[in-house]
């Protein structure tokens, strides 16, 4: 009878202590975002998007349940979820002076190392440096002016090709952005008639972070004393590798031929070329690390987007013709220019719209907030983490007509006086101190070669053995930057004169001699 009596208190003695916590825990998040019941101790690690899912379809539902701002908590950590872009604007760009610190998480930042690039990098004086230090090659349209000429060759070796291997249209885009940003920042030249080991580096090491980033993925980030096996560990001190890797071999290349006195214009003989003296450890990882980052964050996105770029294009061929049209009758019977751009507001509204219609970053990258804030009465806890969903934001009824359409006039002024919609460049790449930094070397890139493309190729669906065409699917993978599914389409010259068109780059602007025999040496 005793052991029934102490069991029956211990029990009633842990629901009491239960209680008294719940009631704390309860006052210390009574004002925080509406969000989802939390469990004991656990909060909310449950109600985390789970792996392989995509994840800003997970969060788009805070916003029926809880509305455009919503929280959760897991242990130690607040994370705020932000559903409307009026609400991202008024915490990320309006008060970005608080708003722009990023995670630590214990995987990606610690254990993978990528704290080492600005991306990743808290609100410091380090952040100011490194994008400085970036801006000065692509930070303004005045910079990305100095890389025109480069970017025009880029988008017509692109066109030859497409035409030479039409059916390897995904590995064309990767291959030429790869090669645009190498050349610009290490003066690194790609071939493309063979793989190349620094484009095939980035790729997986773009895979991982990916993977490293995402929120709810690594147990070690909730729990950081966690330690049931080394699994996670050993793979961070990989991934950590393949980085270091990415950083350190493209940036030995580049003094190989300065040594050489083989080395060309770019970003990182340009920053050698005014130091004083032999850079110091610090000056060369400045450099080293700001270089890996403009092409590591710069590749990835460009390929997301036009690939999404020439799916909506086979998918909708209406879209295509009066882009043509357009084309067609500003440009006439030679390759368009940047020049051209303002008499194309139809090919930018098409830009934006491939921008609106997928974005490449679905969920942006988190922000961090570094001191405690009130928003609209509810409290902000100081080193929250805040997820702006920004495929929500171009989704939003409120803001886009039939926001699942696509629909690139909805960006066109129009005659019966209603304002164009919203552009999608307010949020697609960031918000306040924490901006993309390379938003008008992608926008410039994307114009020349979509502008290019349309004039001389016809975009279209597959045809099966029926004889019936094949509709890609409009899906898209989750992950930090968000690709189309693999999806297959033709494309064809539209004419002889255009094919050349594609051609004449042959002559005037052929492929020079790889550098990958020479990058594998060092």
């Amino acid at each position: 009878m005793f052991v029934i009596y102490l069991t029956l208190a211990l029990i009633l003695g842990l629901l009491g202590v239960e209680r008294l916590r719940s009631y704390f825990i309860s006052s210390k998040y009574r004002s925080l975002p509406p969000g989802p019941p939390r469990k004991p101790i656990i909060g909310n690690i449950f109600d985390f998007p789970k792996p392989g899912s995509k994840e800003w379809e997970h969060w788009l539902k805070h916003k029926d349940l809880y509305g455009p701002i919503s929280s959760l908590v897991t242990i130690g950590q607040t994370v705020i979820l932000l559903n409307k872009s009026e609400v991202a604007y008024d915490l990320l760009e309006k008060r970005s002076a608080i708003y722009s610190s990023r995670p630590q998480p214990v995987f990606s930042a610690d254990l993978a190392g990528w704290k080492r690039v600005v991306t990743l990098k808290g609100d410091t004086n380090a952040v100011r440096t490194h994008r400085k230090f970036i801006s000065s090659l692509i930070g303004s349209k005045n910079a990305v002016s100095n890389l025109h000429p480069q970017l025009d060759l880029g988008a017509r070796q692109f066109l030859l090709q497409t035409l030479q291997r039409p059916d390897s249209l995904i590995d064309n885009i990767r291959r030429i952005i790869g090669a645009e940003i190498l050349d610009m920042v290490y003066g690194y030249k790609v071939e493309p008639s063979r793989p190349d080991p620094l484009i095939d580096l980035a790729d997986i090491s773009a895979q991982q972070f990916s993977n490293a980033v995402q929120i709810g993925n690594w147990a070690v980030d909730s729990i950081p004393i966690w330690f049931p096996g080394a699994g996670f560990q050993r793979t961070a001190q990989k991934w950590g590798q393949v980085l270091t890797t990415l950083a350190e071999r493209p940036y030995a290349f580049a003094l190989h031929q300065r040594s050489k006195q083989k080395d060309t214009a770019s970003y990182v003989s340009r920053h050698l070329d005014l130091l004083s003296g032999p850079a110091t450890p610090d000056e060369e990882n400045l450099i080293k690390w700001t270089a890996a980052v403009i092409y590591s964050g710069g590749a990835d996105t460009s390929v997301s987007s036009l690939s999404t770029f020439f799916l909506a294009m086979a998918k909708f061929p209406d879209v295509q013709r009066r882009a043509q049209a357009e084309l067609d009758l500003v440009v006439g019977s030679r390759l368009p220019i940047l020049n051209d751009r303002p008499n194309l507001p139809y090919i930018d509204a098409l830009i934006k719209e491939v921008m609106r219609w997928h974005p490449i970053g679905p969920l942006g990258v988190a922000h961090m907030t570094t001191q405690e804030d009130e928003y609209n009465g509810y409290r902000i806890p100081k080193g929250a983490v805040l997820i702006p969903n920004i495929w929500s934001f171009a989704h939003d009824p409120e803001i886009y007509n039939e926001p699942m359409k696509f629909n690139p006039g909805r960006f066109l002024q129009r005659g019966d006086g209603v304002a164009p919609e919203c552009d999608p460049k307010k949020f697609v790449f960031g918000f306040g101190r924490r901006i993309c930094p390379g938003r008008f070397l992608a926008d410039t890139s994307l114009f020349l070669i979509i502008s290019k493309s349309l004039v001389v190729f016809d975009i279209a669906k597959r045809v099966g053995a029926d004889g019936k065409e094949i509709d890609p699917p409009a899906e898209f993978l989750p992950g930090i930057i968000s690709h189309p599914s693999p999806f297959h389409i033709q494309v064809r010259p539209r004419s002889e004169h255009a094919e050349k068109l594609i051609r004449s780059v042959e002559v005037e602007g052929p492929w020079l001699k790889g550098d990958s025999e020479v990058f594998n040496d060092i």
